[in-house]
């Protein structure tokens, strides 16, 4: 029964979800933490273990849900949760772009598609920006109660806080390669954390 479950709330994720993973975040976080699945502690350290592990950032986070959902039964139903998590998240998206390639040249031309689409947007960039700022509030100031004191963690702000920024402006100029950004960050990390 749970594996139905996690295969008909990641297909309605993947079937809701427009703008890629960024943007299946916030429904992602909400459907896995009200059914109890994790803690909301946990589903942000897998969007980083997601995000920092080759492939798509959908299928990594619904295999990592749907293994660690179903750990409990054994090493044989951890797998297959992820792969059926993962098979949901994929399916809608598959059968919906195999419809839209079947029928291209009439969607590409149909004024109430491309209205849809341009009403869909704004929606997905304001959703991926509550991520994002959900991300940097829950990485940068993981225990801000509102007072400012110089501590270790306000040094931690200030580090984060320089590479985002920093991270940006070589991003922006191609200076530097997104994996090297990511491996500076994470010595950083190991040598402000350890």
């Amino acid at each position: 029964m749970l594996l139905l479950e996690l295969f008909l709330t990641f297909f309605k994720i993947g079937l809701f979800t427009f703008g890629g993973g960024y943007a299946m975040i916030p429904l992602m976080r909400d459907e896995v933490v009200s059914r109890g699945w994790l803690p909301e502690e946990q589903v942000f350290q897998f969007i980083g273990i997601s995000e920092s592990t080759p492939g798509v950032f959908a299928i990594n986070m619904a295999t990592f849900v749907g293994t660690q959902t179903t750990e409990s039964y054994g090493v044989l139903a951890s797998l297959l949760g992820g792969a059926v998590a993962t098979f949901g998240v994929v399916l809608p998206s598959f059968i919906i772009i195999l419809i839209i390639a079947y029928f291209f040249k009439q969607f590409s031309e149909n004024k109430y598609i491309k209205a849809a689409i341009k009403g869909v947007q704004p929606v997905v960039i304001g959703l991926i920006g509550v991520t994002a700022l959900m991300l940097f509030v829950k990485n940068i100031f993981p225990s801000f109660n509102g007072e400012v004191i110089f501590s270790l963690e306000m040094l931690t702000i200030t580090l984060n806080v320089a590479l985002l920024y920093y991270g940006y402006l070589f991003y922006k100029k191609k200076t530097m390669s997104p994996i090297v950004l990511i491996f500076i960050s994470a010595l950083i990390g190991l040598v402000v954390f350890i």
